[in-house]
């Protein structure tokens, strides 16, 4: 390696490790307790405090984990509140499949678990939950009006809400999440609108977080102190805490810091792999993008009328996911006619490079917004979608090779078009399906970071076995498990 290679290699392992410290400061002075009660796996923050504080139960929403709602327990457990978190059946590391009575008896579990804890005081707890979560903490402080003296709903879903139950509800929403903004401010109209009656359960209020959708309003502190002010004021609680979550910063710098040490060392090992450019022609490559979407949207709708799509191989949407990849790249695949043999060199390059993303991506979000390390079950259906998802990367490593950064660009932009046009196809066509609208923001994210890996290894089989292992475990780790 040249010297500026050590160098780059040198700033990166330092990013790295400011970036993990960074993240394990956010939890000084706070109490933080891994348990497990019924079957459902739970997560405890609290300020490290000899007197009794609000508890706060935190529900996160579908496809979410008691991880992607952190931001809120640690800004509300800095600022002296007492939370629980939870994986809902189906999620994160709870194996238990989804059903219809799932959320109401795991948040019992949950606030049983709660109140269990020394320094909860039982008698000021408060609900907050995102989306689905949402929808479960309504129905929660609806059925027990007195146990819950507030309840936070963020990205609201439905509930039966009343002018007087349940108490002192506050209701947030993203700009950019347009249906669920609507769904806010019906809810509102339904509990009475606005009012700043909170020493009688009255209190109502809609904040709109600006330029914020449905999965980046989790990261907004607009949105978590938001949460917090209503909490405070519902308790009468004085403000004794100015912190603000900027883990999701750090993460983002370390999953950087380790695309830099790509690019440091991969030409070590580039180097010595043998594998022929991919003859085939421009139009071909491009003809392939544009028809496979299509192809797959079409099959996979053809597909729903002999199965239930929206649960394929036990994971719910994920399942879909998986198989419209598989479709979309054989199509791709069957337009370029061509298919470079694999050697063991690029396959066991495929395999680092798998390794390397894996860590980039997760190993902080474990600790961070993703139940990263899968639960046996998970882990077991990781092989199948990799498997899946592995001709839409080998025709798209295929496509890229060869080619300069300019056009790597230009690849970027046509498959993240492709990904999410296809996908749009996919919603209009099967609507059951509607929560992958709000993964359609990631693709673009997901294909340049992919795209910038194959600007180094500039290898078919390399580039398609460390993508497709990154997106099938990815799929298995996040879509909710069902019967």
């Amino acid at each position: 390696m040249t010297w500026k290679r050590y160098f780059l290699l040198f700033m990166a392992l330092l990013l790295i490790a400011l970036s993990w410290w960074r993240v394990a400061a956010a939890e000084t002075g706070l109490i933080v307790r891994s348990l497990k009660r019924d079957e459902v796996p739970l997560l405890y923050v609290a300020p490290q405090t000899t007197q009794k504080v609000p508890g706060v139960l935190v529900a996160h929403g579908f496809a979410g984990s008691k991880q992607l709602m952190l931001g809120y327990a640690q800004v509300l457990a800095h600022a002296g509140y007492a939370v629980m978190l939870w994986d809902f059946a189906g999620h994160g590391a709870n194996a238990t499949p989804l059903g219809r009575l799932s959320l109401e008896q795991d948040l019992n579990v949950a606030y049983a678990a709660l109140i269990e804890q020394s320094e909860v005081d039982t008698a000021r707890l408060a609900l907050l939950g995102h989306s689905m979560g949402s929808g479960a903490v309504m129905s929660a402080g609806i059925s027990n009006v007195e146990r819950f003296a507030a309840t936070v709903a963020i990205s609201p879903t439905g509930a039966s809400v009343t002018p007087v139950a349940p108490r002192n509800l506050l209701l947030q929403a993203g700009s950019w999440e347009g249906g669920f903004v609507e769904n806010a401010q019906r809810l509102l109209l339904a509990a009475g609108g606005e009012n700043e009656n909170l020493t009688q359960g009255r209190g109502r209020s809609l904040i709109i977080i600006p330029k914020a959708e449905h999965i980046t309003i989790l990261f907004r502190d607009a949105s978590h102190q938001a949460a917090l002010r209503w909490l405070d004021a519902t308790f009468g609680v004085s403000r004794t805490s100015y912190y603000t979550d900027r883990r999701m910063v750090w993460y983002a710098l370390h999953l950087l810091a380790w695309l830099l040490v790509l690019g440091a060392v991969a030409p070590i090992f580039i180097e010595k792999v043998s594998e022929s450019l991919v003859k085939v022609q421009p139009f071909r490559r491009w003809l392939g993008l544009i028809l496979a979407p299509l192809l797959a949207s079409g099959v996979l709708t053809l597909v729903s009328r002999i199965v239930a799509i929206e649960n394929l191989g036990g994971v719910q949407v994920g399942g879909a996911v998986g198989i419209w990849f598989f479709l979309a790249g054989l199509s791709w695949l069957g337009v370029l006619w061509y298919l470079p043999p694999p050697t063991l060199r690029a396959i066991g390059l495929g395999l680092a490079l798998f390794v390397l993303l894996w860590t980039a991506f997760g190993a902080m979000a474990q600790v961070l917004w993703l139940q990263w390390l899968l639960i046996p079950l998970r882990l077991r259906l990781w092989p199948l979608l990799s498997l899946a998802c592995f001709p839409w990367f080998l025709a798209s490593g295929m496509a890229q090779q060869g080619v300069g950064v300019g056009k790597r660009v230009l690849w970027w932009l046509g498959q993240s078009l492709a990904l999410v046009g296809g996908f749009s196809l996919v919603l209009y066509l099967l609507p059951q399906l509607g929560f992958i609208f709000l993964l359609l923001p990631l693709f673009p994210l997901l294909m340049g970071i992919f795209s910038f890996a194959a600007t180094f290894l500039n290898q078919v089989w390399s580039y398609a076995l460390g993508c497709a292992l990154l997106f099938g475990w990815m799929i298995a780790a996040a879509f909710p498990l069902g019967a």
